[in-house]
């Protein structure tokens, strides 16, 4: 994993809205960020989801209603949330985060236009993705 830059601020405070489907991070330079759950799954740094190069990157379908069950930290510099498809394996870096924040409008929209030109849809599909059974 690439080491921290030192010019990204470091989060002061991270909050998971479990209602809003959405994870406020607040950086030590005052910028603010309400990431949704959707937003974030489907630009998750794991190779399941960004492949292994270029154009290797699987778009990701039905995932409007995902959410974050909870948030693992990862040493001091990142953390790992487990949203409730399942889906563990992204680690997501202060630096990701701050950028995924700064250009997050650009990147929703380019994946609005990747769903569009595919034909696929942000509604989950019953049966195709099955969420794991709760625990009891």
């Amino acid at each position: 994993m690439a080491g921290l830059d030192k010019n990204t601020p470091s989060p002061t405070e991270i909050k998971l809205h479990q209602k809003s489907r959405a994870l406020e991070i607040t950086f030590a330079d005052g910028k603010r960020f309400m990431l949704p759950c959707e937003f974030l799954r489907v630009y998750s740094p794991s190779a399941e989801v960004r492949g292994h190069g270029p154009g290797q990157e699987v778009l990701q379908i039905g995932k409007k209603n995902v959410e974050i069950k909870h948030i693992e930290p990862v040493g001091t510099y990142a953390v790992q949330p487990v949203f409730s498809d399942g889906h563990d394996t992204g680690i997501y870096s202060w630096d990701y985060f701050y950028s995924l924040g700064m250009n997050q409008d650009e990147m929703w929209q380019h994946y609005l236009q990747r769903m569009e030109e595919a034909g696929a849809s942000r509604e989950p599909v019953p049966g195709v993705f099955p969420e794991r059974p709760k625990s009891k």
